[in-house]
């Protein structure tokens, strides 16, 4: 029984890793392109080193200091980014995973938000400008059904 037990377990985790990874901007290898997602919250987005990381849901994330790693373990759901770590307004307008400039982000009710910032394109400054919430919203239901696979 225990043997069943821990092979389903481990089957679990297999499959709930490989759902996030598909479903987390893996570029650079690691969720949040490898950036700090701790430092965020402290006003400095840093990149992480990968001496430093830890996984949760299968995704590594690199942390710049050994402190900052034990405050995401804590409550790791907390520091992931929304929507995958995709372009919160990409997601908010069309639905489509976007790839983002890590140090273009913004924390809303704690949470983390990502957006594309290249080609003279800032999708934090439409954020803002066409309005947040709304746009959150639009985005929490997009993701929705970006999960839903539909």
């Amino acid at each position: 029984m225990k043997n069943a037990l821990l092979f389903f377990a481990i089957a679990l985790l297999a499959v709930s890793g490989a759902w996030a990874q598909e479903h987390t901007n893996l570029k650079g290898g690691f969720g949040a392109q490898g950036y700090d997602v701790v430092s965020y919250f402290r006003d400095e987005p840093l990149k992480g080193n990968k001496k430093i990381s830890a996984q949760f849901e299968g995704v590594t994330y690199k942390f710049a200091s050994e402190e900052n790693k034990t405050t995401f373990l804590v409550n790791p759901a907390l520091y992931i980014p929304q929507y995958g770590g995709f372009c919160a307004y990409a997601i908010a307008k069309n639905g489509k995973k976007v790839g983002v400039d890590p140090k273009t982000y913004t924390i809303t009710n704690g949470k983390l938000y990502l957006f594309y910032n290249s080609w003279g394109v800032n999708t934090l400054d439409k954020w803002n400008e066409e309005g947040a919430e709304t746009l959150q919203q639009k985005a929490d239901a997009a993701w929705n059904i970006v999960l839903e696979g539909q």
